[in-house]
């Protein structure tokens, strides 16, 4: 499959704040190809951006009415901003369904109160808003439109954000949330995540590994799912999987210790993870397979969300 014409390039911006914020998937990108490449910086810059505005905001109420203004302006698909005006150009370019990104926002906003996630399944839910809709998009960044790989993409977002929740555990107690859910760990308040006790070490410990456990599920998902992307994209995403899953095992071999440090890989990780997918992208016959069956039972906790997201698209399409 073809790459469509870049239509609007996006600025050497967008590279910049991919380069800064995402270098592990900056890494991975320049396997993607050039236009896919860009694409993807468009989005990642836009993603940035709101998430930004959700955490950086004076208050939770001017965050919110920004995140508001946002969702408004990308549903009227005008905009002065040069965020939102490349996310729309990007949007016509591709195809690209706006829903995704307006679930995001709404994702972002649950962030705007103190987080305290009760159970899994709520943990799924909110995985797939912040990141599982980012897998959505990136089907059309990379001229992906075969809806049977829409379940495997969502599921590679889901992975990579429960990394990053193993990973960030002591600095999202900082910001007055905790998404280890209750359910595994108790309703442990932020601020005793900080210095925890050493019973509370061990439950922390617990809790993360059951985090990382749960990421691999649905990497080895996304990963059976590779096959539907075009072959060079393919690599890029591949590479990127991996690098995040190699995140996951700093953490673990850390003991899953990451309320008070932050696991990281450095350029020789980077580069040992990069081989690693290239020789399975050689010799793993699966990654090049397009029959492969979702496991629907990975999603159980979305029925809810994703058939929402799929109304309200064929809604918006017969408008």
């Amino acid at each position: 499959m073809s790459a469509r014409n870049a239509g609007t390039r996006p600025s050497a911006s967008a590279r910049e704040v991919l380069r800064r914020h995402g270098r592990t998937f900056f890494a991975a990108s320049h396997l993607l190809g050039p236009v896919h490449a860009e694409r993807a910086a468009v989005l990642y810059a836009f993603c940035r951006y709101v998430d930004d505005l959700a955490d950086g905001a004076g208050d939770p109420e001017s965050a919110r009415a920004r995140l508001s203004a946002v969702a408004w302006t990308l549903e009227t698909g005008v905009s002065d901003d040069p965020h939102l005006a490349a996310l729309l150009a990007l949007q016509a370019d591709t195809s690209m369904p706006i829903e995704p990104a307006l679930a995001l926002i709404a994702g972002l906003a649950s962030d705007l109160t103190p987080v305290r996630m009760p159970d899994e399944d709520a943990l799924i839910r909110y995985a797939w808003q912040v990141a599982g809709t980012v897998g959505l998009m990136m089907c059309r960044v990379l001229d992906v439109d075969d809806p049977r790989a829409e379940p495997f993409a969502i599921d590679l977002g889901i992975a990579m954000q429960l990394t990053n929740i193993a990973r960030d555990v002591g600095e999202d107690a900082r910001m007055n949330r905790r998404y280890l859910p209750a359910s595994w760990v108790g309703e442990i308040e932020p601020a005793a995540i900080l210095l925890p006790s050493p019973s509370l070490e061990a439950t922390l410990r617990e809790g993360t590994r059951r985090l990382l456990i749960l990421a691999e599920r649905y990497y080895a998902s996304g990963e059976e799912g590779m096959g539907f992307l075009p072959p060079r994209a393919r690599l890029g995403i591949l590479t990127a999987a991996r690098m995040y899953r190699a995140i996951g095992a700093r953490i673990a071999a850390s003991g899953y210790r990451s309320w008070d440090r932050r696991a990281v890989l450095g350029p020789l990780a980077k580069i040992h993870r990069a081989a690693g997918a290239v020789l399975a992208f050689v010799t793993e016959r699966r990654l090049h397979r397009r029959d492969a069956t979702h496991d629907a039972r990975l999603q159980e906790a979305l029925r809810g969300c994703v058939t929402g997201l799929a109304a309200r698209r064929r809604a918006g399409n017969s408008a």
